[in-house]
């Protein structure tokens, strides 16, 4: 199971960028989606997770209130609009399949991330 991310790129701070996660070979509907990033030199962390129904959804406390999690089963695909982007968000960022709902742990592997510029 993988999933396919795109709509990185190069944005300015205060910028805004929608990432996209599109599946290949199976439907997404079933499954919880989660959104993670890495930075250069850090570790991978959470950012956002969306249930199978789309009727939760979770976020890290550093992006609430910016970031929105969404889907469109119709389409397969997931979505994170990321608005008033930081210099410090500057990250690979991946999508996966969250085993069990938002709660569980990322099933299947990590794709190729796309990839968030944060600079003026």
């Amino acid at each position: 199971v993988q999933l396919v991310e795109s709509g990185g790129g190069l944005v300015q701070p205060g910028g805004s960028l929608r990432l996209s996660c599109a599946a290949s070979g199976f439907t997404l509907r079933a499954y919880a989606i989660g959104w993670f990033r890495q930075a250069p030199g850090k570790e991978r962390e959470g950012v956002s997770c969306i249930s199978s129904s789309g009727g939760s959804t979770n976020y890290a406390d550093s992006v609430k209130g910016r970031f929105t999690i969404s889907r469109d089963n119709a389409k397969n695909t997931v979505y994170l609009q990321m608005n008033s982007l930081k210099p410090e968000e500057t990250a690979v960022y991946y999508c996966i399949v969250r085993g069990g709902g938002c709660s569980g742990q990322p099933f299947g592997s990590w794709g190729q991330g796309t990839q968030v510029t944060v600079s003026s």
